[in-house]
């Protein structure tokens, strides 16, 4: 306006100096000023104000910036903070993403309106520092720091002083020596190599994975930096000592003390203990007491709201709730060196083996629906298939060298399901380079999804139970693969088998992970995928828990639907002693 104001005092002057001339020319005078006026004005709006939309265009850069690394901006920071006044959104509300691609869509809309807004959220939140470190490639750690929980001695070391009292029917004294592997295991019939083979208690996880972790080369005091947070509660001997004689109290204790002390820290307080994870040596039911009646089964360390955040990785994990996850049972080999795994790998590819199948264990008469005595009559009337029945008196199948002896010599080892879904035997079998034969689903393929692969005939045999009901030939089953078949399957076996054992924790493998480096991988990265969608505002809506079992193995819009597996998992047990009844 004071622009146009000036332009119409100077055309004012201009008349006065040309005062008495004629009008024909006081007309083109102001014709000629009022076009000049206007092409100023013209070039003025597309060069001045066009510029200003071109700095619009990157502003949303310069915002993108200032989540990465902060701004030195202080316009963009007042215009943050002006919005965040605007948005009066909680400051715990999810934020929506802010560029959407076709991996990661965007979530329904929402009627707020949100965009810079979620940029400046981004940076406050207290795990934005652990996930920037993934961007120092100068730092080998970088993503994968652990931060372990200084617990009070009650909830793991004094177990280990009254190991006496960790089990009703076993001295676990002897079984908690070596770091928890045990004493060592005499050689004298050459089963074994000459080092890394222990007396392995199979519900001893707890304390070895909590020794191979004080040997992990990422441990971090700064709970700021940790990728994933380790609580190291020996959850399995807690509940073991006191699953027969004792009321629910005494049984609930440890674990509600445990939540109490946790849920106090400030590190619970980053995620509401969702990048918290810790191990129980034990099936998934021993904590997942469904009732408060002294007469049901194990603790509800599971079921209780904060534990439902964390991660419990246990060596049978439930098919219905997603808190859980499958880790291998712990064998009798704990190697402490790289060459002796890959010594022991090259010793299973030669050896001969004369039985088509084997099968360790003993019947279940009891349970009407178990298929082993079926398994066990095939067995003693083949003349390819041998047995070692695990009945009361029989030594032999409580003799580590005596089972190993007999998966070595065979090339399939059947797995059917114990008194739970799984069974430590199918490790030491894999150990020994026998392909397992399960009959189950839930004996392994929904359960170690971590450490095996999802496509379980590249090291498998699924034979479904209701076949043996019927009376098929397990042998005339197996002899059907070809020797390409199962020599190829063999092969990919004894290339599994880093992964599926447990490296002494006194040491570390050099360059194999061995299935505590994989169980923490799978850790982090569920950790780090959820602080991502946790910043790109994605919500798990449509996520149903009773269909865990799924997840794991398929992609999203297959969990939903029909799956030739579901007969195995249609319905919950209603306790935790009937799951393998199905």
């Amino acid at each position: 306006m004071r622009r146009r104001q000036s332009s119409v005092l100077e055309s004012g002057g201009l008349m006065d100096k040309w005062k008495g001339k004629n009008q024909p020319s006081r007309m083109c005078l102001l014709a000629s000023l009022s076009a000049f006026f206007w092409l100023g004005l013209f070039c003025f709006h597309f060069s001045v104000l066009g510029g200003g939309s071109v700095a619009l265009d990157t502003s949303p850069q310069l915002h993108q910036a200032s989540f990465n690394g902060g701004s030195s901006n202080p316009e963009i920071e007042i215009g943050l903070e002006r919005e965040a006044m605007v948005d009066n959104s909680s400051k715990h509300e999810t934020p929506d993403p802010v560029q959407p691609t076709d991996e990661n869509p965007p979530p329904p809309v929402k009627p707020k309106i949100k965009g810079r807004t979620t940029h400046h959220k981004k940076q406050n939140y207290p795990f934005m520092r652990a996930l920037r470190t993934v961007d120092n490639k100068s730092d080998p750690c970088g993503g994968r720091y652990i931060y372990v929980h200084d617990l009070p001695p009650r909830f793991n070391s004094d177990m280990l002083k009254e190991c006496k009292t960790l089990s009703l029917w076993t001295n676990m004294c002897k079984f908690t020596t070596n770091g928890g592997l045990g004493p060592p295991l005499d050689n004298t019939d050459g089963v074994f190599s000459n080092t890394g083979w222990y007396a392995t208690n199979q519900f001893a996880v707890d304390v070895i994975f909590a020794n191979r972790m004080k040997q992990y080369e990422c441990l971090t005091k700064d709970s700021s930096l940790a990728a994933a947070i380790f609580v190291p509660f020996y959850a399995g001997f807690d509940v073991a000592r006191y699953l027969w004689g004792h009321n629910i109290s005494t049984r609930d204790s440890a674990s509600l003390a445990l939540v109490d002390w946790l849920v106090k820290r400030p590190e619970w307080s980053i995620m509401g203990g969702k990048d918290h994870f810790l191990v129980a040596g034990r099936i998934t039911w021993d904590f997942r007491r469904l009732t408060d009646q002294e007469s049901d089964w194990g603790n509800k360390l599971l079921f209780l709201p904060a534990a439902k955040n964390m991660s419990m990785l246990v060596v049978e994990s439930s098919p219905w709730n997603a808190n859980d996850y499958g880790i291998p049972y712990p064998t009798y080999f704990h190697p402490a060196r790289d060459d002796d795994v890959i010594i022991w790998q090259e010793r299973m590819r030669k050896l001969d083996r004369n039985n088509l199948f084997c099968f360790a264990g003993a019947p279940r008469p009891d349970n009407l629906k178990s298929i082993r005595g079926q398994i066990i009559e095939q067995c003693k009337n083949s003349k390819v298939g041998k047995l070692l029945e695990c009945d009361l008196g029989e030594s032999k199948c409580h003799s580590p060298s005596s089972i190993m002896q007999m998966f070595q010599s065979s090339l399939f080892c059947l797995q059917p399901q114990g008194d739970s879904y799984t069974r430590r035997s199918a490790f030491d079998s894999m150990l020994a380079g026998c392909i397992p034969v399960f009959f189950h689903p839930g004996s392994a393929y929904t359960q170690y999804t971590w450490h095996l692969p999802k496509n379980f005939s590249e090291y498998s045999v699924f034979i479904p139970e209701d076949d043996v009901r019927r009376n098929i030939s397990i042998e005339e089953r197996l002899g059907r693969i070809s020797k390409e078949k199962v020599k190829e399957m063999r092969e990919n076996v004894i290339n599994l088998i880093p992964q599926l054992i447990y490296a002494d924790p006194r040491s570390k493998l050099e360059t194999l992970k061995d299935a505590f480096d994989v169980a923490v991988d799978a850790v982090i990265n569920k950790v780090t995928k959820l602080r991502k969608d946790v910043i790109k505002g994605r919500e798990d809506d449509d996520f149903i828990e009773e269909l865990s079992w799924k997840y794991a193995l398929l992609d999203e819009v297959e969990a939903t639907g029909p799956h030739e597996w579901d007969p195995y998992f249609s319905k919950p047990k209603k306790d935790g002693k009937s799951v393998s009844n199905s």
